[in-house]
């Protein structure tokens, strides 16, 4: 049992006791010691497609149908499985664990510590499109950096588009969860949270230890401060302060959306309140015409 130092805990407990300031901490550590991961053989698979100029480090595992293109280097003890496909130029770091059907596009650059799950898409195009005088699309070609810095996990079938110009980055440290769409030209600092679903439009900036929950949309072009927290399927309309919780479409403060949250259920009451009271008075109204128009007639 793992316990916290604080508890109050029988002092001849009928099992052993593993006490521990942080128990969370602990019982992920003890689950890896008991589960650990099963790695693929060191090596390179004969069908996989790797140029001629790629660098690869030592003690690699490179699973059958990975292509890794010109130019590209991957890191020592880095692992690909299978139908992974590096583009050229791509750096991938060391001690990586990248998934099957992973695309990491052309220069992208993957620091050390990365796991990428199944089905990640880095680099892919941004959303950008000039609209034209006959109404249809030019589209902006989108070229610019991507950069995943290390201790960087990314759930399955998320995908981190790249920019036109300038750079799409990740911060160290940073974990986002399945389904997750970061597009071109964000910055998201250290020690971010995206939860499943969250969606973040081009040119916001998430600074550092900022949570998001699940099914979050953030327009574009505004700043999350640091350490800020956004409640789940809220819609950030624009910048929140460092530190702040915000919930609601739009969000605003966590405390102004339960109040107004409060007002909602009771929506269908006040309506019934509000045209009683309207008849009321113009019932009121009647009378006092009708009095009026007898004071006339005398």
């Amino acid at each position: 049992m793992i316990v916290g130092r604080a508890n109050g805990v029988d002092p001849r407990p009928a099992c052993a006791l593993l006490r521990t300031d942080d128990p969370y901490s602990a019982f992920a550590r003890a689950v890896a010691l008991f589960a650990p991961a099963a790695a693929p053989a060191r090596g390179v698979d004969p069908l996989a497609s790797i140029a001629r100029d790629a660098v690869i480090a030592a003690d690699v595992s490179i699973g059958p149908f990975v292509t890794i293109g010109a130019g590209a280097s991957i890191g020592a003890r880095t692992i690909l499985y299978p139908n992974v496909v590096v583009g050229p130029g791509a750096r991938v770091g060391d001690d990586c664990t990248i998934h099957s059907h992973v695309s990491i596009r052309e220069r992208v650059v993957v620091g050390s510590r990365v796991t990428l799950h199944d089905g990640v898409v880095v680099g892919s195009d941004g959303f950008g499109f000039a609209r034209q005088r006959d109404g249809s699309h030019l589209k902006i070609p989108q070229h610019a950096d991507v950069v995943i810095e290390d201790d960087v996990e990314i759930g399955a079938n998320s995908t981190i588009d790249r920019p036109a110009v300038g750079e799409t980055r990740i911060g160290a440290g940073t974990k986002i969860d399945n389904l997750v769409h970061v597009a071109h030209g964000v910055a998201v600092g250290r020690r971010v949270l995206l939860a499943a679903q969250v969606g973040i439009a081009g040119s916001t900036t998430i600074e550092d230890d900022v949570m998001m929950a699940g099914q979050t949309g953030v327009t574009g072009h505004v700043r999350i401060g640091r350490g800020a927290s956004v409640g789940a399927k809220s819609a950030v309309l624009q910048s929140v302060d460092a530190g702040a919780f915000v919930t609601g479409h739009p969000a605003i403060p966590h405390a102004a959306w339960r109040r107004a949250s409060m007002l909602f259920r009771r929506l269908p009451v006040f309506r019934r309140r509000v045209e009683a009271l309207e008849q009321r008075v113009a019932e009121l109204e009647e009378k006092l015409a009708a009095r009026e128009g007898s004071r006339t007639d005398r």
